[in-house]
C-alpha cells in the first residue's frame, strides 16, 4: 500500500509540527488578524497555543500586526471568532 503523506506545518508559538488541517491558518491584513485569504502571507496557530495564556503568543501576534495588545483576551475574542468562522 501506498502512504499519503499529509502536509506538515509548524506552530509559530511553539514550533511543533502538526497536519496543515489540525491547525489554524491566520493571516496579519492592516494590523488586524484575520482567516487566510489566499492571497499573501500566513501563519499557523496550534490549538494548545491559542487556549493558553501565553506572553510569547501575545508578543508574536503583536509582531505580526504590528499592534501592542496587552493581554491574550484581546487576541483571544479575535481568535475564537476566527476559528469558528474560518
Amino acid at each position: 500500500m501506498a502512504k499519503i503523506n499529509k502536509p506538515m506545518r509548524m506552530c509559530i508559538v511553539c514550533k511543533q509540527r502538526g497536519a496543515q488541517d489540525t491547525l489554524l491558518r491566520l493571516q496579519a491584513q492592516e494590523g488586524e488578524l484575520v482567516g487566510f485569504t489566499k492571497i499573501g502571507r500566513s501563519f499557523y496557530l496550534c490549538a494548545d497555543c491559542i487556549d493558553k495564556n501565553d506572553k510569547r503568543l501575545i508578543k508574536i501576534l503583536n509582531n505580526k500586526c504590528k499592534k501592542n495588545h496587552k493581554s491574550i483576551a484581546e487576541f483571544g475574542i479575535i481568535l475564537k471568532e476566527i476559528g469558528t468562522n474560518g
